[in-house]
């Protein structure tokens, strides 16, 4: 097995560049104090995030995949996420079995 060189310095490049973003937010949260539409927004980020993430994966794999989706959103509109999660694993399941 060889070490390609490139690559190498690549994934350390942004392994280090990840690093300095995280540690300049924290550094960045210490002197800003967030207020109004600003704390609103960074409050839905997490969600917006995960959204951003999980949408195109559902939408692009297959029927299953996509209604399973929509199942666990829903669950985890009012049951917690573990709850949510449980289900969404058990209908993808059931649905690849049913799809194929």
């Amino acid at each position: 097995m060889t070490v390609d060189t490139v690559h190498l310095m690549t994934i350390a490049g942004m392994a280090l560049v990840t690093l300095a973003m995280r540690l300049g937010g924290y550094v960045l949260v210490r002197y800003v104090t967030l207020r109004g539409r600003a704390a609103v927004a960074m409050e839905a980020m997490p969600v917006a995030v995960l959204t951003a993430l999980i949408v195109p994966t559902a939408l692009a794999t297959g029927p299953a995949e996509t209604i399973a989706a929509a199942i666990t959103a829903l669950a985890a509109w009012r049951l917690p996420l573990i709850v949510a999660v449980a289900i969404g694993t058990v209908c993808v399941v059931l649905l690849r079995m049913g799809f194929s």
